[in-house]
């Protein structure tokens, strides 16, 4: 079945890619650009996947269980989330990383082939596992859920870190859309991280898409403005929207201590909060954002909370914060 996933994937895209980018890249004169132009394709067909199966799950939960529901004449801030949305998945970021990782990939790839080295997999060090592909599959889901958690802990406890990461937690009205508010700077790290291990641990090219699509959509769904609890067993399993509201409680901005030793980092997974002792279980499902960051870091538009986060960030690193 994942095969089958990844191939299907490849079908849409070659299809897209000859019937709409191809001409255009033809038609512009720029047929060197054809081989990076039909890579670059994965991110903005995995965006558009990812966007419109969150949609489709998020938003008629969003629309029955609201935590939160907004007047008519109260101001919204997640049209600014939307707008990150869209570039992230669709347009600045994926260009971004493409323009990024491409060059690095190419370089690794080459020191690896002229040292004689093959990369391990899990397969490769598993070999049973080659018989057992959704088995496989799992498995490299737990691993990057594993580093997913500690990379989000690390946001926490490190002040430059925290600097970027607190654009994601100024947004006081979280819907599903605010998944991908972070700075681009944040973005970048995060993009080499999860590839990175996904590198180190061997997964195929073809399952990379599917992978990428169980993550993001399960973030999309843990910040959604949604009154949703998977319950004592479930709620242990996977993490739910009122898991992850927790974690974005006012409560995280008062100082250090309580920020990087905070609750709930997990991604899919609730079982690293709990194996490490920062699960906390509420009732309540409390009001979120960021009080130590300014108001248009919490209202600002996509350009204006961009140069905020990255004010704020030069002041932790000249040591003016």
């Amino acid at each position: 079945m994942i095969d089958w996933i990844g191939d299907a994937y490849l079908s849409v895209k070659v299809w897209l890619f000859e019937t709409l980018l191809l001409p255009l890249l033809y038609g512009a004169g720029w047929m060197h650009w054809e081989e990076d132009a039909f890579e670059w394709l994965d991110f903005a067909l995995l965006g558009a996947v990812t966007v419109l199966v969150a949609y489709i799950i998020c938003r008629p939960l969003e629309a029955a269980l609201p935590v939160e529901r907004r007047g008519a004449d109260e101001p919204s801030t997640v049209g600014t989330d939307v707008a990150y949305t869209l570039l992230n998945r669709l347009g600045l970021v994926p260009l971004f990383a493409f323009v990024a990782l491409q060059p690095l990939e190419i370089a690794w790839a080459a020191l690896l082939a002229d040292a004689g080295v093959i990369p391990p997999t899990l397969e490769t060090a598993i070999p049973a596992l080659r018989d057992w592909p959704l088995l496989t599959f799992a498995l490299y889901v737990v691993i990057i859920d594993f580093a997913e958690y500690w990379r989000h802990r690390f946001q926490h406890r490190f002040g430059w870190w925290w600097a970027l990461h607190s654009v994601h937690h100024a947004q006081r009205q979280m819907t599903f859309w605010t998944d991908d508010r972070n700075h681009l700077i944040d973005d970048l790290i995060g993009g080499f991280w999860f590839a990175g291990v996904a590198v180190l641990i061997g997964v195929p090219p073809g399952q990379f898409p599917l992978l990428l699509l169980v993550m993001r959509v399960a973030e999309s769904l843990s910040h959604a403005n949604v009154r949703l609890d998977f319950g004592s067993l479930g709620g242990r399993l996977v993490v739910s929207p009122h898991f992850h509201r927790v974690h974005h409680a006012l409560d995280h901005d008062e100082g250090i201590g309580v920020r990087a030793h905070g609750c709930n980092f997990a991604v899919l997974l609730p079982v690293w909060d709990i194996l490490f002792g920062t699960a906390r279980y509420s009732g309540v499902y409390p009001p979120t954002g960021d009080r130590s960051g300014s108001e248009r870091l919490a209202t600002g538009s996509w350009w204006g909370t961009q140069v905020e986060g990255a004010k704020r960030f030069a002041r932790v690193l000249t040591g003016r914060a």
